[in-house]
């Protein structure tokens, strides 16, 4: 059994409205033991009106109170979800930016994604460019090996193969063309001492978890043991969502335990 949501967002991201108070209820009603906010910190992102910021003060200041006012019911944990970048001309100042805020707060948790490549968020077709979906796809994984390797402010990578819900409807790519590079990634994060979440918002709304039971298994085969479980809610409804079907398939795959973090260390947690 899951008892704790390790990716969910409240209105501290550009992308939701929900209140932390809200979210937290619902967790409580859920029956979760352990809820983690994580939101949006995408620094540069390319739409201005599009922040994907916060202020941090205001963030500790607001989920430090709620912590304390959910004592006993639920044991919330703070953290961030990090967008990573790998364009020349953006890493290094995002890399000293997430470095910066990781250093300077006490998240208990960090989860490092890529949310744009070259420059676009690949959610917008329109900012393709006539690329191929095959070549964006590429793209996203080389941005996430290049993060993989250079950032070490994270503790698990999100959504590994996020860059899939973005295929346009009818378009097919052969995803076994990626499976070198996906091992290469998660051998990487192994010895890097990072690990992976099981992001089940795609499988709540009827489709896949991200990454895919393929993946997952193939990162187990490498030795990778540290997995947390997200519902990557934007929403009350959302949370924990599937999270029962997510349980199964781990097992099914041999895994036993996930992982949850409190001041960035991680512990584990039966199945």
């Amino acid at each position: 059994m899951i008892t704790a949501d390790f990716h969910t967002h409240t209105s501290f991201s550009t992308d939701s409205e929900a209140s932390p108070e809200s979210m937290i209820e619902r967790a409580i009603a859920l029956g979760m033991k352990t809820y983690c906010i994580t939101d949006h910190m995408d620094y540069l992102f390319p739409i201005k009106e599009e922040p994907f910021t916060f202020d941090p003060d205001a963030y500790f200041d607001k989920l430090t109170a709620l912590r304390k006012a959910y004592r006993g019911k639920i044991d919330l944990r703070i953290g961030v979800e990090l967008g990573l970048r790998d364009e020349p001309y953006t890493r290094a100042k995002v890399k000293k930016l997430c470095e910066k805020l990781v250093s300077d707060y006490p998240f208990d948790f960090v989860i490092g994604s890529t949310h744009v490549i070259d420059h676009f968020d690949p959610y917008h077709k329109d900012k393709w460019n006539g690329r191929s979906a095959e070549e964006i796809v590429q793209m996203y994984y080389d941005s996430v090996l290049y993060s993989v390797r250079n950032y070490d402010c994270f503790n698990v990578y999100g959504h590994l193969d996020y860059i899939i819900r973005y295929i346009p409807e009818g378009v097919t790519v052969d995803l076994t063309k990626f499976d070198s590079i996906v091992d290469t990634i998660l051998k990487e994060l192994i010895a890097r001492g990072k690990g992976i979440e099981v992001n089940t918002s795609r499988l709540f709304r009827g489709g896949r978890t991200n990454p895919s039971a393929d993946i997952l298994a193939r990162y187990r085969a490498f030795g990778g043991t540290t997995l947390t479980i997200g519902s990557d809610a934007h929403r009350t409804e959302q949370v924990a969502g599937a999270f029962d079907k997510a349980c199964e398939m781990l097992k099914e795959l041999g895994f036993k335990e996930y992982s949850v973090f409190k001041k960035g260390k991680e512990s584990r947690q039966k199945l």
